[in-house]
């Protein structure tokens, strides 16, 4: 059997693309600590309705990650779609953790998948978008 040898700019490749990931990744999640808690706080000094929450929420984790995809690819000009969805996931993963160690419970359930399902997606659409964009 053949082996295959790997070079030294492969390699380099994939970790530039997982530091890339993280870093969006981590960008999105810092983006969606302000964004939340500054929602938190219109949500005190007003009376909107609780029905506004969850949109708005969804909102957060959108612009949030199209914010993490920018940072990250600022000079990328190849594999969005790829690098998108491993932001988006992996984004849905940390928050989800970070927000449940703050809520005090940690919980596995369908609204989990469908966030992974939201990520993956979003991350593909504003991956594609952060590639294509002239800067």
């Amino acid at each position: 059997m053949g082996t295959k040898t790997v070079s030294s700019k492969e390699v380099e490749s994939n970790a530039s693309i997982i530091q890339g990931v993280i870093k969006g990744s981590l960008f999105a999640v810092s983006v969606s600590l302000v964004a939340i808690l500054l929602f938190a706080f219109i949500i005190k000094l007003t009376s909107l309705s609780l029905a506004f929450v969850d949109p708005v929420n969804e909102a957060i984790k959108g612009i949030s990650i199209l914010m993490g995809c920018f940072y990250a690819f600022k000079s990328a000009s190849s594999n969005g779609l790829i690098k998108g969805i491993l932001i988006g996931v992996f984004y849905i993963i940390l928050s989800f953790f970070i927000f449940s160690i703050l809520n005090g419970q940690l919980s596995f359930n369908k609204s989990f998948i469908n966030d992974l399902l939201f990520g993956g997606i979003i991350g593909a659409i504003c991956g594609i978008i952060a590639v294509n964009v002239k800067r």
